[in-house]
């Protein structure tokens, strides 16, 4: 009983399905549970000491579970690399030399070659594998890697491919036995180093190109101005999943699932009812549009929040597909813009208007987001999207 999520991948909605197979397939998992308060940290360590280049990626599963501190000792004991999922950011500081940031279609990092061209034993740490995160995937990923996947859920374990480790637990009490383990068999740290391993990725110049450069520069001001405990919420995701690294108990909230818009400023109201950190909801002004009413309800309760519109005048990312898979047939995606400066005056709020690199001087020094509510608007081009389809 209850709301069932059918999900269906891209590449899946444009295949021609036989519905005779589907009476056939039948999905068998082996899953490690845990028995009489007993976990199988013995084979997981040797797994790892088998390995020469582990890596671990970790999901919002493993921020869930409050991991975050377990995973990261894991990591430092061993020097071991870790990858997050686009909700998993922030699971070690993306600062870190270990960090290789988040992985996924939206991504530029070099997390994915690193997994395919390195990597030996890959640890899955409460990862849901959206299809965000494994839409690039292919056979080459897994190929030659041993595998090891912890999940509190069932449905999870081994649902897109077969591990070698599959256990069924707590990710914050199998870690913790596996870092007991660790002293007892005595493991040394393998070799990794982010400067040997980090290498230009002939897809950046047309992922990201020196266009973005006002985006960059913005996240780098609020990198600095915001350096821990903030909270952001973004409807947006692919800006802040490459230029604003988490770390410093700052916590990332994207819309990853059904990417509704509309969703970071409401996201963020609730929140800062809850937790009084600043708040920052980021979001294009086609979705401010459709929630842009809220910002009322924050001025009625006095509620603190800082929102960071990109103004494009448009539906970047319908424009963008439109652009690359359709011949730059461009139907219901561009729109006209109200006076976002006029709007924010009707509501008593403050305003910013960001449109090239040095009004972003003095930008956060100027504005309280400890008790006010404010609307940043960074003016783009319409054109200005990253071409990351031509990996697909």
């Amino acid at each position: 009983s209850g709301p069932v999520l059918l999900s269906f991948p891209y590449n899946i909605q444009k295949e021609l399905v036989d519905d005779a197979i589907l009476d056939t397939i039948i999905t068998q998992r082996r899953i490690t549970a845990m028995r009489n308060n007993s976990l199988p940290v013995e084979d997981f360590t040797q797994l790892i000491a088998q390995a020469n280049r582990p890596v671990i990626i970790a999901g919002y599963g493993s921020i869930k579970a409050d991991a975050q501190q377990e995973i990261d000792q894991l990591s430092k004991c061993l020097n071991i690399p870790v990858t997050t999922s686009l909700k998993g950011k922030g699971v070690i500081s993306e600062h870190s030399e270990r960090s290789l940031g988040s992985l996924g279609v939206t991504s530029y990092s070099d997390a994915r070659s690193y997994i395919v061209e390195q990597a030996d034993l890959l640890i899955f740490l409460g990862a849901g594998f959206n299809e965000r995160t494994s839409y690039l995937w292919d056979k080459t990923l897994l190929v030659g890697k041993k595998i090891i996947q912890v999940d509190t859920s069932p449905e999870q374990l081994e649902k897109v491919f077969k591990a070698d480790l599959p256990i069924l637990g707590d990710i914050k009490q199998v870690i913790t036995g596996v870092l007991q383990q660790i002293k007892i068999d005595n493991l040394q740290k393998k070799q990794f180093s982010k400067m040997l391993h980090e290498k230009p990725i002939e897809n950046d110049a047309s992922l990201f190109n020196e266009r973005f450069s006002l985006i960059k520069a913005f996240f780098n001001e609020l990198e600095k101005h915001f350096s821990k405990d903030v909270m952001v919420f973004d409807d947006n995701i692919i800006f802040a999943q490459n230029f604003f690294n988490v770390s410093n108990g700052n916590r990332y909230y994207s819309n990853s699932g059904i990417s509704s818009l509309g969703h970071a400023i409401p996201a963020a109201i609730g929140a800062r009812f809850a937790i009084e950190h600043p708040a920052l909801a980021i979001l294009g002004d086609g979705g401010f549009q459709m929630c842009c009413m809220e910002l009322m309800t924050a001025v009625n309760y006095n509620i603190p929040l800082t929102v960071i519109m990109f103004n494009n005048s448009t539906m970047g990312l319908i424009r963008k597909n439109q652009f690359q898979q359709y011949n730059k047939r461009f139907i219901d995606c561009d729109f006209i813009n109200p006076d976002y400066k006029l709007l924010a005056a009707s509501f008593g709020i403050e305003y910013r208007r960001v449109e090239n690199t040095e009004d972003l001087n003095n930008l956060f020094e100027n504005i309280d987001y400890n008790n006010n509510v404010n609307l940043i608007e960074i003016i783009i081009d319409k054109n200005l999207f990253p071409t990351y389809s031509s990996r697909r």
